[in-house]
């Protein structure tokens, strides 16, 4: 799917600080009667003693359900595969799969990108871009299994406008469209948004 829908939750499940990879700091604006107020934003490793928490944040920001297969593959794809906590609370996640191109050495292939999203009020604090970010950086890295990312893809359900504004402001295009992609809510038609990540040249 790679898009959260607007139906929100109050997740409190915490996360070991053995599981943080990454951190930032967010201060909000405030008035000159109020102090600023510093939030922390971490993203952590989904394993298996968290991977629950994983399944409730999917049911909550998608409208379709994800096989067990789903989260046993999660589990093998280390940093494509992260949950973001916002003070300690588990509000949002992303997931990418591996996929490999057909003809082409088995060091190339593209990245697509199964689940991202955040819980609607914790939305527009800069969880999102992290979660992003850090699928682009180790998507271009070229450290991670020696594998060269030709491309990052994902569907995004035409009629979200929230999601397709921000993987624009990532230089994603759209590059198609897949009608009847989703089974069992309308508008079921998907678009298809792309990043290169190589160029021709340099493959």
């Amino acid at each position: 799917m790679g898009a959260p829908t607007e139906e929100a939750s109050t997740e409190t499940a915490k996360h070991s600080e053995t599981d943080t990879v990454n951190d930032a700091t967010v201060i909000n604006k405030t008035t000159k009667t109020q102090k600023p107020t510093t939030h922390r934003i971490a993203l952590g490793d989904v394993t298996n003693n968290n991977l629950g928490q994983l399944k409730r944040l999917n049911i909550v920001l998608f409208p379709v359900s994800y096989s067990e297969k789903f989260y046993k593959d999660v589990l093998e794809v280390g940093e494509f595969a992260k949950l973001a906590y916002f003070n300690d609370i588990c509000v949002g996640a992303v997931c990418c799969r591996r996929e490999s191109i057909p003809n082409t050495s088995p060091e190339q292939a593209k990245l697509y990108i199964m689940t991202l999203g955040v819980l609607a009020p914790y939305r527009n604090l800069g969880i999102g871009t992290a979660l992003l970010e850090h699928i682009l950086h180790h998507a271009t890295s070229g450290t991670t299994n020696r594998q060269k990312f030709t491309e990052i893809y994902l569907h995004v359900q035409v009629s979200n406008e929230e999601a397709l504004a921000f993987y624009k402001k990532y230089d994603f295009e759209i590059v198609g469209t897949v009608e009847g992609y989703y089974k069992k809510i309308s508008p079921s038609n998907a678009y298809v948004l792309s990043r290169k990540l190589v160029k021709n040249q340099d493959i």
